[in-house]
């Protein structure tokens, strides 16, 4: 092999692309079994070429490929897990719904069973005592939500949905059930749409924002 051309040392033509160049550099590494100073002149031969393309890309003679120029474009990046969360839930009922903590919960339900037990046993006062209850349950609770994040319209309107819900409800309910069978001096209709009514407006203060 020539002493002055690398193309001969490592026996590749002049025009042979870099991935040839590469395998015949790594084939005649193999073959020279260890021997040092083969090795030495094989990897001189390929620094040689390697300079001299790269002299010739920066007179623009020829254009050096990206495996030389970018060496680190060969590691592939790791492939971030794609770990997309899932909402347990849709977004406007998260903005709905509350995450109280103990004390959120009881205050209110303290209220409403001082209100719920007056409107049950004190009967002396008749539908009078049921409705001052009811209004008192109604401040009761748009006081909880508005609260939370200051929104009065807001809690106003919860508040009245619930009150609306709970006296419908509560009214159907006790047209399916014999309450005057079942509880006929403690438990008529009236006041049981207004337990079943402190116990609407109770889940809404606690657990709506």
């Amino acid at each position: 092999m020539s002493d002055q051309n690398p193309y001969d040392k490592l026996g590749v033509s002049e025009d042979a692309s870099f991935d040839e160049i590469q395998d015949i550099r790594n084939r005649l590494l193999e073959e020279c079994g260890g021997d040092s100073r083969h090795s030495e002149v094989i990897e001189a031969a390929y620094d040689a070429i390697l300079m001299e393309r790269l002299r010739m890309r920066q007179e623009g003679k020829i254009k050096v490929p990206e495996r030389i120029r970018f060496p680190e474009r060969l590691v592939q990046p790791q492939k971030k897990e794609n770990v997309a969360k899932r909402d347990p839930s849709p977004a406007w009922l998260e903005r709905l719904l509350d995450q109280p903590n103990p004390a959120d919960i009881m205050l209110p339900f303290l209220w409403y069973l001082g209100l719920g037990a007056i409107g049950v046993f004190y009967q002396a006062g008749g539908d009078q005592v049921l409705q001052l209850t009811l209004v008192v349950g109604v401040v009761v609770s748009i006081y909880f939500l508005n609260r939370k994040e200051g929104k009065f319209g807001r809690s106003v309107l919860l508040t009245l949905i619930g009150l609306i819900v709970g006296l419908v409800a509560g009214a159907v309910i006790a047209s399916l059930i014999p309450l005057n069978v079942a509880l006929p001096a403690l438990m008529p209709e009236q006041r049981f749409s207004t337990v079943v009514t402190f116990v609407l407006l109770w889940l809404i203060s606690s657990f709506l924002r």
